[in-house]
């Protein structure tokens, strides 16, 4: 993806943020559990910072874990379907590559589904400088589980409708360049899964990135053609998708 492309993609999220915040998956609690075991702290009483929060569905669910949170967004139309979801989440506009903070005033920053949007040598010094000493950095991605059949072929679907689709099937790229960085680094991989509607899983298509920005004729072609694909596997309407998340936790120097 060239860097206009990678733009595009990054700008197109603000007009799908109600479908965004309605059908984009969770995360399950093992996943806030394994945050606190390799941070070696609970997010309860902690300061966290949650960068790309999206429209909050990360975000949310680290409040309700007892985190003091602010959201950090880039985007006005996520923002403000956060704050219309949330609005007892502060949130600031900024992005990772020059967080709005102080130096060393937060435990934990996290990214959901948001740090490929960065540029690593600009956002990593920048959440070494707002973590105080021994705070971690948490970045996670629900993926969706290729290895079964139904899955690997929508994949296969769209890669070839869409010129622009991309699947982040594997973080080795994104979280390399944390190895530059005096930060001690822990990985996991969860397993979950999620029972929605065929539509559901349509609204969530319409919020990817590679939908966005498709030219509304071919979007609404291709949505029509899976929503028509789904029927037939799924004649009863009910659609189970399995996801791993992948987990990694970075800490900082005490």
């Amino acid at each position: 993806m060239t860097d206009l492309q990678h733009l595009a993609h990054a700008n197109s999220f603000g007009a799908v943020a109600a479908a965004y915040d309605k059908a984009r998956p969770g995360y399950p609690p093992a996943l806030f559990e394994a945050i606190e075991r390799l941070a070696g702290r609970p997010l309860a009483g902690a300061d966290v910072l949650d960068v790309g929060a999206g429209t909050g569905i990360a975000t949310r669910l680290l409040h309700e874990r007892g985190a003091r949170v602010i959201a950090v967004e880039p985007s006005q139309g996520m923002a403000d379907q956060l704050h219309a979801v949330s609005p007892g989440i502060p949130v600031v506009r900024g992005v990772g590559d020059a967080l709005p903070c102080h130096d060393a005033s937060a435990d934990l920053i996290t990214y959901a589904q948001a740090f490929h949007w960065t540029d690593p040598d600009r956002s990593l010094p920048e959440a070494i400088r707002v973590l105080r000493p021994g705070g971690a950095l948490a970045l996670f991605w629900n993926l969706k589980d290729r290895s079964v059949d139904w899955l690997a072929e929508q994949e296969r679907r769209h890669a070839a409708a869409l010129s622009s689709y991309h699947y982040y099937g594997t973080m080795n790229a994104v979280t390399e360049p944390l190895e530059r960085h005096p930060l001690r680094v822990a990985t996991a991989k969860l397993r979950w899964e999620r029972t929605i509607g065929i539509e559901d899983v349509i609204t969530d298509l319409r919020s990817k990135s590679y939908f966005a920005v498709a030219e509304p004729e071919l979007r609404e072609r291709v949505l029509a053609e899976e929503r028509e694909w789904l029927t037939g596997l799924f004649p009863d309407g009910v659609v189970v998708e399995p996801y791993t998340v992948d987990l990694t936790v970075a800490v900082t120097p005490a």
